[in-house]
């Protein structure tokens, strides 16, 4: 039987499991004497195990069996949870999420995963494990097979292919001396006949005659019973066959092997076994798996459906005949219900994201030589899939930076009165159509005067503007290029690389990044974020006879002021906006705009925001709020200055998205 149709709910559902082994392992070492928790971490890799064996990625099997040695001494009070203990099985959990990430690049899984397998091994040295086999898989004394989610999946496409489950029942004789030989010889003889789903004990423990007189396995075919029982009677040493259909159409804490009565199911039956479901079925029936591929593909044709529904606007509005803007006002709800469905099917929590950081900062504490808690708030905060494939590197790089500058160390902590345990706080949450990420510590935080001296000596800023600096303004000086306070340059704090790169690849997403801190009690880094970069709202505007859109988000306000109104200041043009001077900004001097249209009394002003601060674009005129389509303007043209990109407006027009983040700085 083939199973490359099975390859992508393989990987998806590995995955699955090994973050959950992971978050358990965390919990098991906060509560090492919870053996609930060791049984949630045994199921995962006992699920992982047979999914890897019924794929054919023995290595990746292997492995998860021999973790499954030490789990099981815990489990059984026979090995100590401790730190060392862990680290091993963080190891081999490692070594586990690379085998999977090599099948899903195309490979076949296998790695050297030697040293890993000696320690999980070492770990049972000076005890005796019971026979874990015998108690688990032991198939003389136990119930039927119980099915993991994956071998259920096959199970279930074999029967709609017209196909037979069995379980196979083989007892060999009790005086039988070469055991692997002839479970051997019995696979040979059904892969002849059909496809070995799943054994018991696993395949590993067979070979190795770690079992009694008996196993099981579970078996597709085109044959019946009659003809399976004839063919392994045939070899010798085995003293009884018994094969039964299997039945999934049952809760799995009670299943028995049971003979069909009927060939067919008819669709009420059908319905009638989905109802009794198991472990997670409920869910699977209300749930499906999309590729994310098809949803990039329906987007963009739902961005061309908004391009079109744009022109239709502007034509109707043009004609102005009433059934056609009926029609087409229609149409626009119609759409804009459809866009808020697509883009909610693109969204995913952030927990994607900050689930591999409690894992991160437990080994980063070890390799520091530091005490420090990691706590999560609003994981469940959701973003668009676009944002979150990005995200992930720069909360990296946040969060090892406030490891290693941050958070002191214990000796250092308890000598300025504080507890030898560092705490970090990383918490995510929806505000407006914005996504805000904070990571806050309580450690060191920044010394404005050191980084004002490496700002002088690196000629960042000059004494005369240094001295004008407000504390904020000081604590984003440590976002310019190749700047570092670090004494010491190590991995851990990038090289000396700084957070230009973590500020670049913010902006790049439409978001900004702020910071807070005080000194000797802890510093605040603020991230804000677009829900969704396909699909925004704009404020188009002219500047001379070109057409540009400003995005709603940065916009404050939109006022018409008249040039006598505007001010001077430190040789700039300036207006009094509410009390406050607000620096102007001639976009047609910024772009280069031909001049085509005469001098005009009077400026229109689109007022916006990028944090504390504030700026005047200056248009010739204002066309209206519009949704358009953000189009990348490829990499031959990505370095153009103060430009996020492009859309198609309805007169079928190019108009250039600002980037007002730049534009302000």
């Amino acid at each position: 039987m083939d199973t490359n149709q099975y390859l992508e709910i393989f990987i998806d559902e590995s995955n699955e499991h090994l973050q959950s082994i992971n978050d358990q392992l965390l919990e098991l070492e906060k509560n090492p004497n919870d053996l609930a928790i060791v049984g949630e971490i045994f199921r995962s890799a006992h699920t992982l195990k047979g999914m890897s064996a019924t794929m054919g990625y023995q290595d990746l099997s292997n492995l998860t069996h021999k973790m499954e040695n030490v789990l099981d001494g815990v489990r059984n009070d026979q090995i100590q949870v401790d730190s060392d203990m862990l680290d091993i099985v963080f190891d081999s959990v490692d070594d586990l999420e690379a085998m999977v990430l090599d099948i899903s690049k195309g490979g076949n899984g296998a790695r050297d995963v030697s040293r890993v397998v000696d320690l999980l091994q070492a770990v049972e040295l000076g005890h005796v494990l019971k026979d874990r086999e015998e108690q688990e898989d032991h198939s003389g004394n136990s119930d039927d097979i119980q099915l993991d989610e994956f071998t259920r999946a096959v199970l279930e496409q074999s029967a709609e292919q017209g196909l037979n489950n069995f379980q196979v029942e083989v007892y060999l004789n009790e005086d039988c001396l070469l055991k692997a030989a002839r479970v051997y010889m019995v696979f040979d003889v059904l892969e002849q006949i059909g496809e070995v789903v799943k054994s018991q004990p696993s395949a590993e423990t067979l070979e190795n005659e770690e079992f009694d007189h008996s196993f099981k396995v579970l078996f597709v075919t085109e044959e019946d019973e009659e003809e399976i029982a004839g063919r392994i009677n045939k070899i010798s040493e085995i003293k009884q066959v018994k094969v039964s259909t299997y039945s999934i159409d049952k809760d799995e804490s009670h299943s028995e092997p049971e003979i069909e009565q009927k060939q067919n199911i008819n669709e009420d039956e059908k319905q009638e076994i989905a109802d009794k479901g198991y472990k997670g079925k409920q869910t699977a029936n209300k749930t499906i798996r999309v590729n994310i591929d098809r949803l990039d593909v329906l987007m963009n044709l739902f961005e061309e459906l908004v391009i079109d529904r744009g022109r239709l606007e502007q034509i109707a509005a043009e004609i102005n005949h009433l059934e056609l803007n009926d029609t087409v006002e229609r149409m626009t709800r119609v759409s804009g219900d459809l866009q808020n469905i697509i883009l909610n099917m693109r969204m995913v929590p952030i927990e994607q994201v900050f689930n591999r950081f409690p894992r991160m900062v437990r080994q980063l504490s070890k390799d520091l030589n530091k005490n420090i808690d990691l706590r999560i708030i609003g994981e469940e905060t959701e973003l668009d899939r676009t944002v979150i494939d990005e995200i992930g590197d720069p909360l990296v790089h946040l969060i090892r930076n406030a490891i290693d500058h941050g958070i002191e160390r214990p000796e250092e902590r308890l000598a300025r009165g504080k507890e030898a345990k560092g705490n970090i706080e990383l918490r995510a949450y929806h505000n407006g159509n914005h996504v805000f990420i904070e990571i806050v510590d309580d450690g060191a935080g920044i010394d404005r005067e050191k980084v004002l001296g490496k700002a002088l000596s690196n000629q960042v800023v000059t004494r005369e503007q240094a001295e004008k600096l407000t504390d904020k303004e000081v604590y984003e000086l440590i976002m310019a290029s190749g700047f570092s306070t670090a004494d010491i340059i190590s991995d851990v704090s990038g090289r000396g690389v700084g957070l230009d790169v973590v500020k670049n690849t913010i902006e790049s997403l439409g978001g900004n990044i702020a910071i807070d801190s005080e000194l000797g009690k802890g510093s605040m880094f603020s991230i804000q974020l677009p829900l969704t970069l396909s699909i925004i709202s704009v404020m188009l505007v002219e500047i001379q006879k070109e057409k540009y859109a400003i995005p709603l988000s940065s916009i404050i306000e939109t006022a018409i002021v008249k040039k006598e109104e505007i001010l001077r200041a430190h040789n700039k043009e300036v207006i009094d906006f509410r009390g406050k001077l607000v620096p102007l900004v001639f976009l047609k001097d910024i772009f280069n705009v031909p001049l085509e249209l005469e001098d005009r009394d009077y400026y229109s002003l689109v007022i916006a925001r990028k944090g504390d601060k504030m700026a005047g674009f200056v248009v010739d005129s204002f066309i209206g709020q519009q949704e358009v389509v953000l189009k990348s303007l490829g990499g031959y043209l990505s370095g153009v200055f103060a430009i996020s990109g492009a859309t198609i407006l309805g007169d079928g027009q190019v108009a250039l998205i600002l980037d007002s983040n730049a534009l302000i700085k």
